[in-house]
């Protein structure tokens, strides 16, 4: 009975098929599609539907060319690229699953869902799509694991499955690829070690918010990283030596994780924008190699101690709270501040013993000044994050400890 009711929906979509082919001639169609991609289509719609107010599958009407259906692009009688979904900001998605179907798409280089509620795991048998470039599937709920066979996929160049369910290790075979340049899987429950990526063309990785955990290598990531986001994760160790290899790198998120050791002067040479090391166990001093350029930098949250760095005083954006600074302020900071060079000091809740500001001074209304909880008296009194505390200034019993 089972084989029976199987024959008749093959008869059923061949005819369909030939239907198809029958209207195309009559229509004076020169391009015929393959009958495995026709097929492979039909499966794939039948897996998935539109989300209210989502009007996506409407040209799907396979009596007519597939090659003229919203998001199929097609390359003689070969599908080789599927957009699922309406790619326009704030239109609704697609719900349903992925169809193993899609494996039989042989030609496709390019596969984009957008986002909506796409439910089950990735199909194994995207590995038997050797021509696919360009993998995107975010902002769905797809779960279970990677599949490892990804790492067949040798051209593979950008994979984003960010925000969904993905959970388990992400695969070593991933990090084989050779042609990759974009890897984004943020937002979902990923644990264990970050593989080593051996890409030499990887431009971007972002791993944020999942639960990674282990160190990593001092040469694990390739210096081509421009864009490198770890934040959120559980990853732990010293990263100084793999960072120092990293010049190209523009932004820089390690927040948010068990890093420690020392934080090398040198990436404040690199052309990074906005730096993001807080909330780890980064210890000993900082002494950035020359005058810092990066518009934004937070350090804080760690274990870093020794006297403030007066290469800092040209940063926009200043977090060094909640550390083991000692010392003077230097005058630099207080000069920059005044002129409204400084949009953010935040200073609080280390063992700093002084810095030369009047305590007539006003400070600019477009900057932000910390000061509390050092070992004090703030000669200005400004206002501080409601987090800081209502304590002034720091016990003299534990000053004492820090003094020198």
């Amino acid at each position: 009975m089972a084989r029976s009711k199987q024959r008749l929906s093959l008869s059923l979509s061949h005819f369909v098929f030939l239907l198809f082919l029958v209207q195309c001639r009559f229509i004076n169609v020169f391009s015929i599609l393959d009958p495995v991609d026709f097929l492979a289509l039909q499966a794939i719609r039948k897996s998935l539907d539109d989300m209210p107010g989502s009007n996506f599958f409407t040209s799907w009407d396979f009596t007519a060319d597939p090659c003229n259906f919203a998001g199929v692009y097609c390359d003689g009688d070969k599908v080789i690229a599927l957009n699922l979904g309406d790619p326009r900001a704030g239109s609704p998605g697609l719900t349903g699953r992925i169809d193993p179907a899609i494996g039989k798409l042989s030609a496709l280089a390019e596969l984009s869902i957008v986002p909506g509620r796409i439910i089950g795991a990735l199909p194994q048998s995207l590995s038997q799509l050797k021509n696919l470039r360009f993998l995107a599937a975010s902002r769905n709920f797809i779960s279970g694991g990677i599949p490892a066979t990804l790492g067949q996929l040798r051209g593979l160049r950008t994979l984003d499955l960010s925000y969904n369910q993905f959970t388990g290790d992400i695969p070593r075979s991933i990090g084989t690829l050779p042609e990759l340049s974009n890897v984004i899987l943020c937002h979902n429950k990923l644990s264990g070690p970050v593989p080593p990526f051996l890409s030499q063309t990887l431009t971007r990785l972002d791993l944020k918010s999942n639960e990674l955990s282990g160190s990593l290598s001092p040469y694990s990531l390739p210096p081509s990283l421009q864009y490198l986001s770890l934040s959120w994760n559980r990853l732990s160790g010293p990263v100084d030596r793999l960072l120092n290899r990293l010049d190209q790198l523009n932004y820089l998120d390690l927040s948010i994780n068990q890093f420690s050791g020392p934080i090398p002067g040198r990436i404040f040479t690199f052309p990074i924008t906005n730096l993001q090391l807080q909330r780890n166990q980064f210890s000993g001093s900082v002494q950035p190699a020359d005058q810092v350029t990066i518009g934004s930098v937070d350090l804080s949250y760690n274990r870093l101690s020794g006297q403030v760095s007066p290469l800092f005083s040209t940063v926009q954006i200043l977090y060094l709270n909640n550390n083991r600074f000692t010392g003077q302020v230097p005058g630099s900071f207080v000069d920059r501040l005044l002129n409204a060079n400084i949009q953010i000091l935040y200073l609080q809740h280390n063992y700093l013993t002084g810095i030369q500001i009047n305590p007539t001074a006003e400070i600019p209304l477009s900057s932000s000044l910390c000061l509390q909880y050092n070992c004090m008296v703030p000669p200005v009194q400004t206002p501080c994050p409601l987090k800081s505390g209502k304590q002034n200034t720091r016990p003299s019993t534990q000053c004492s400890e820090w003094k020198g």
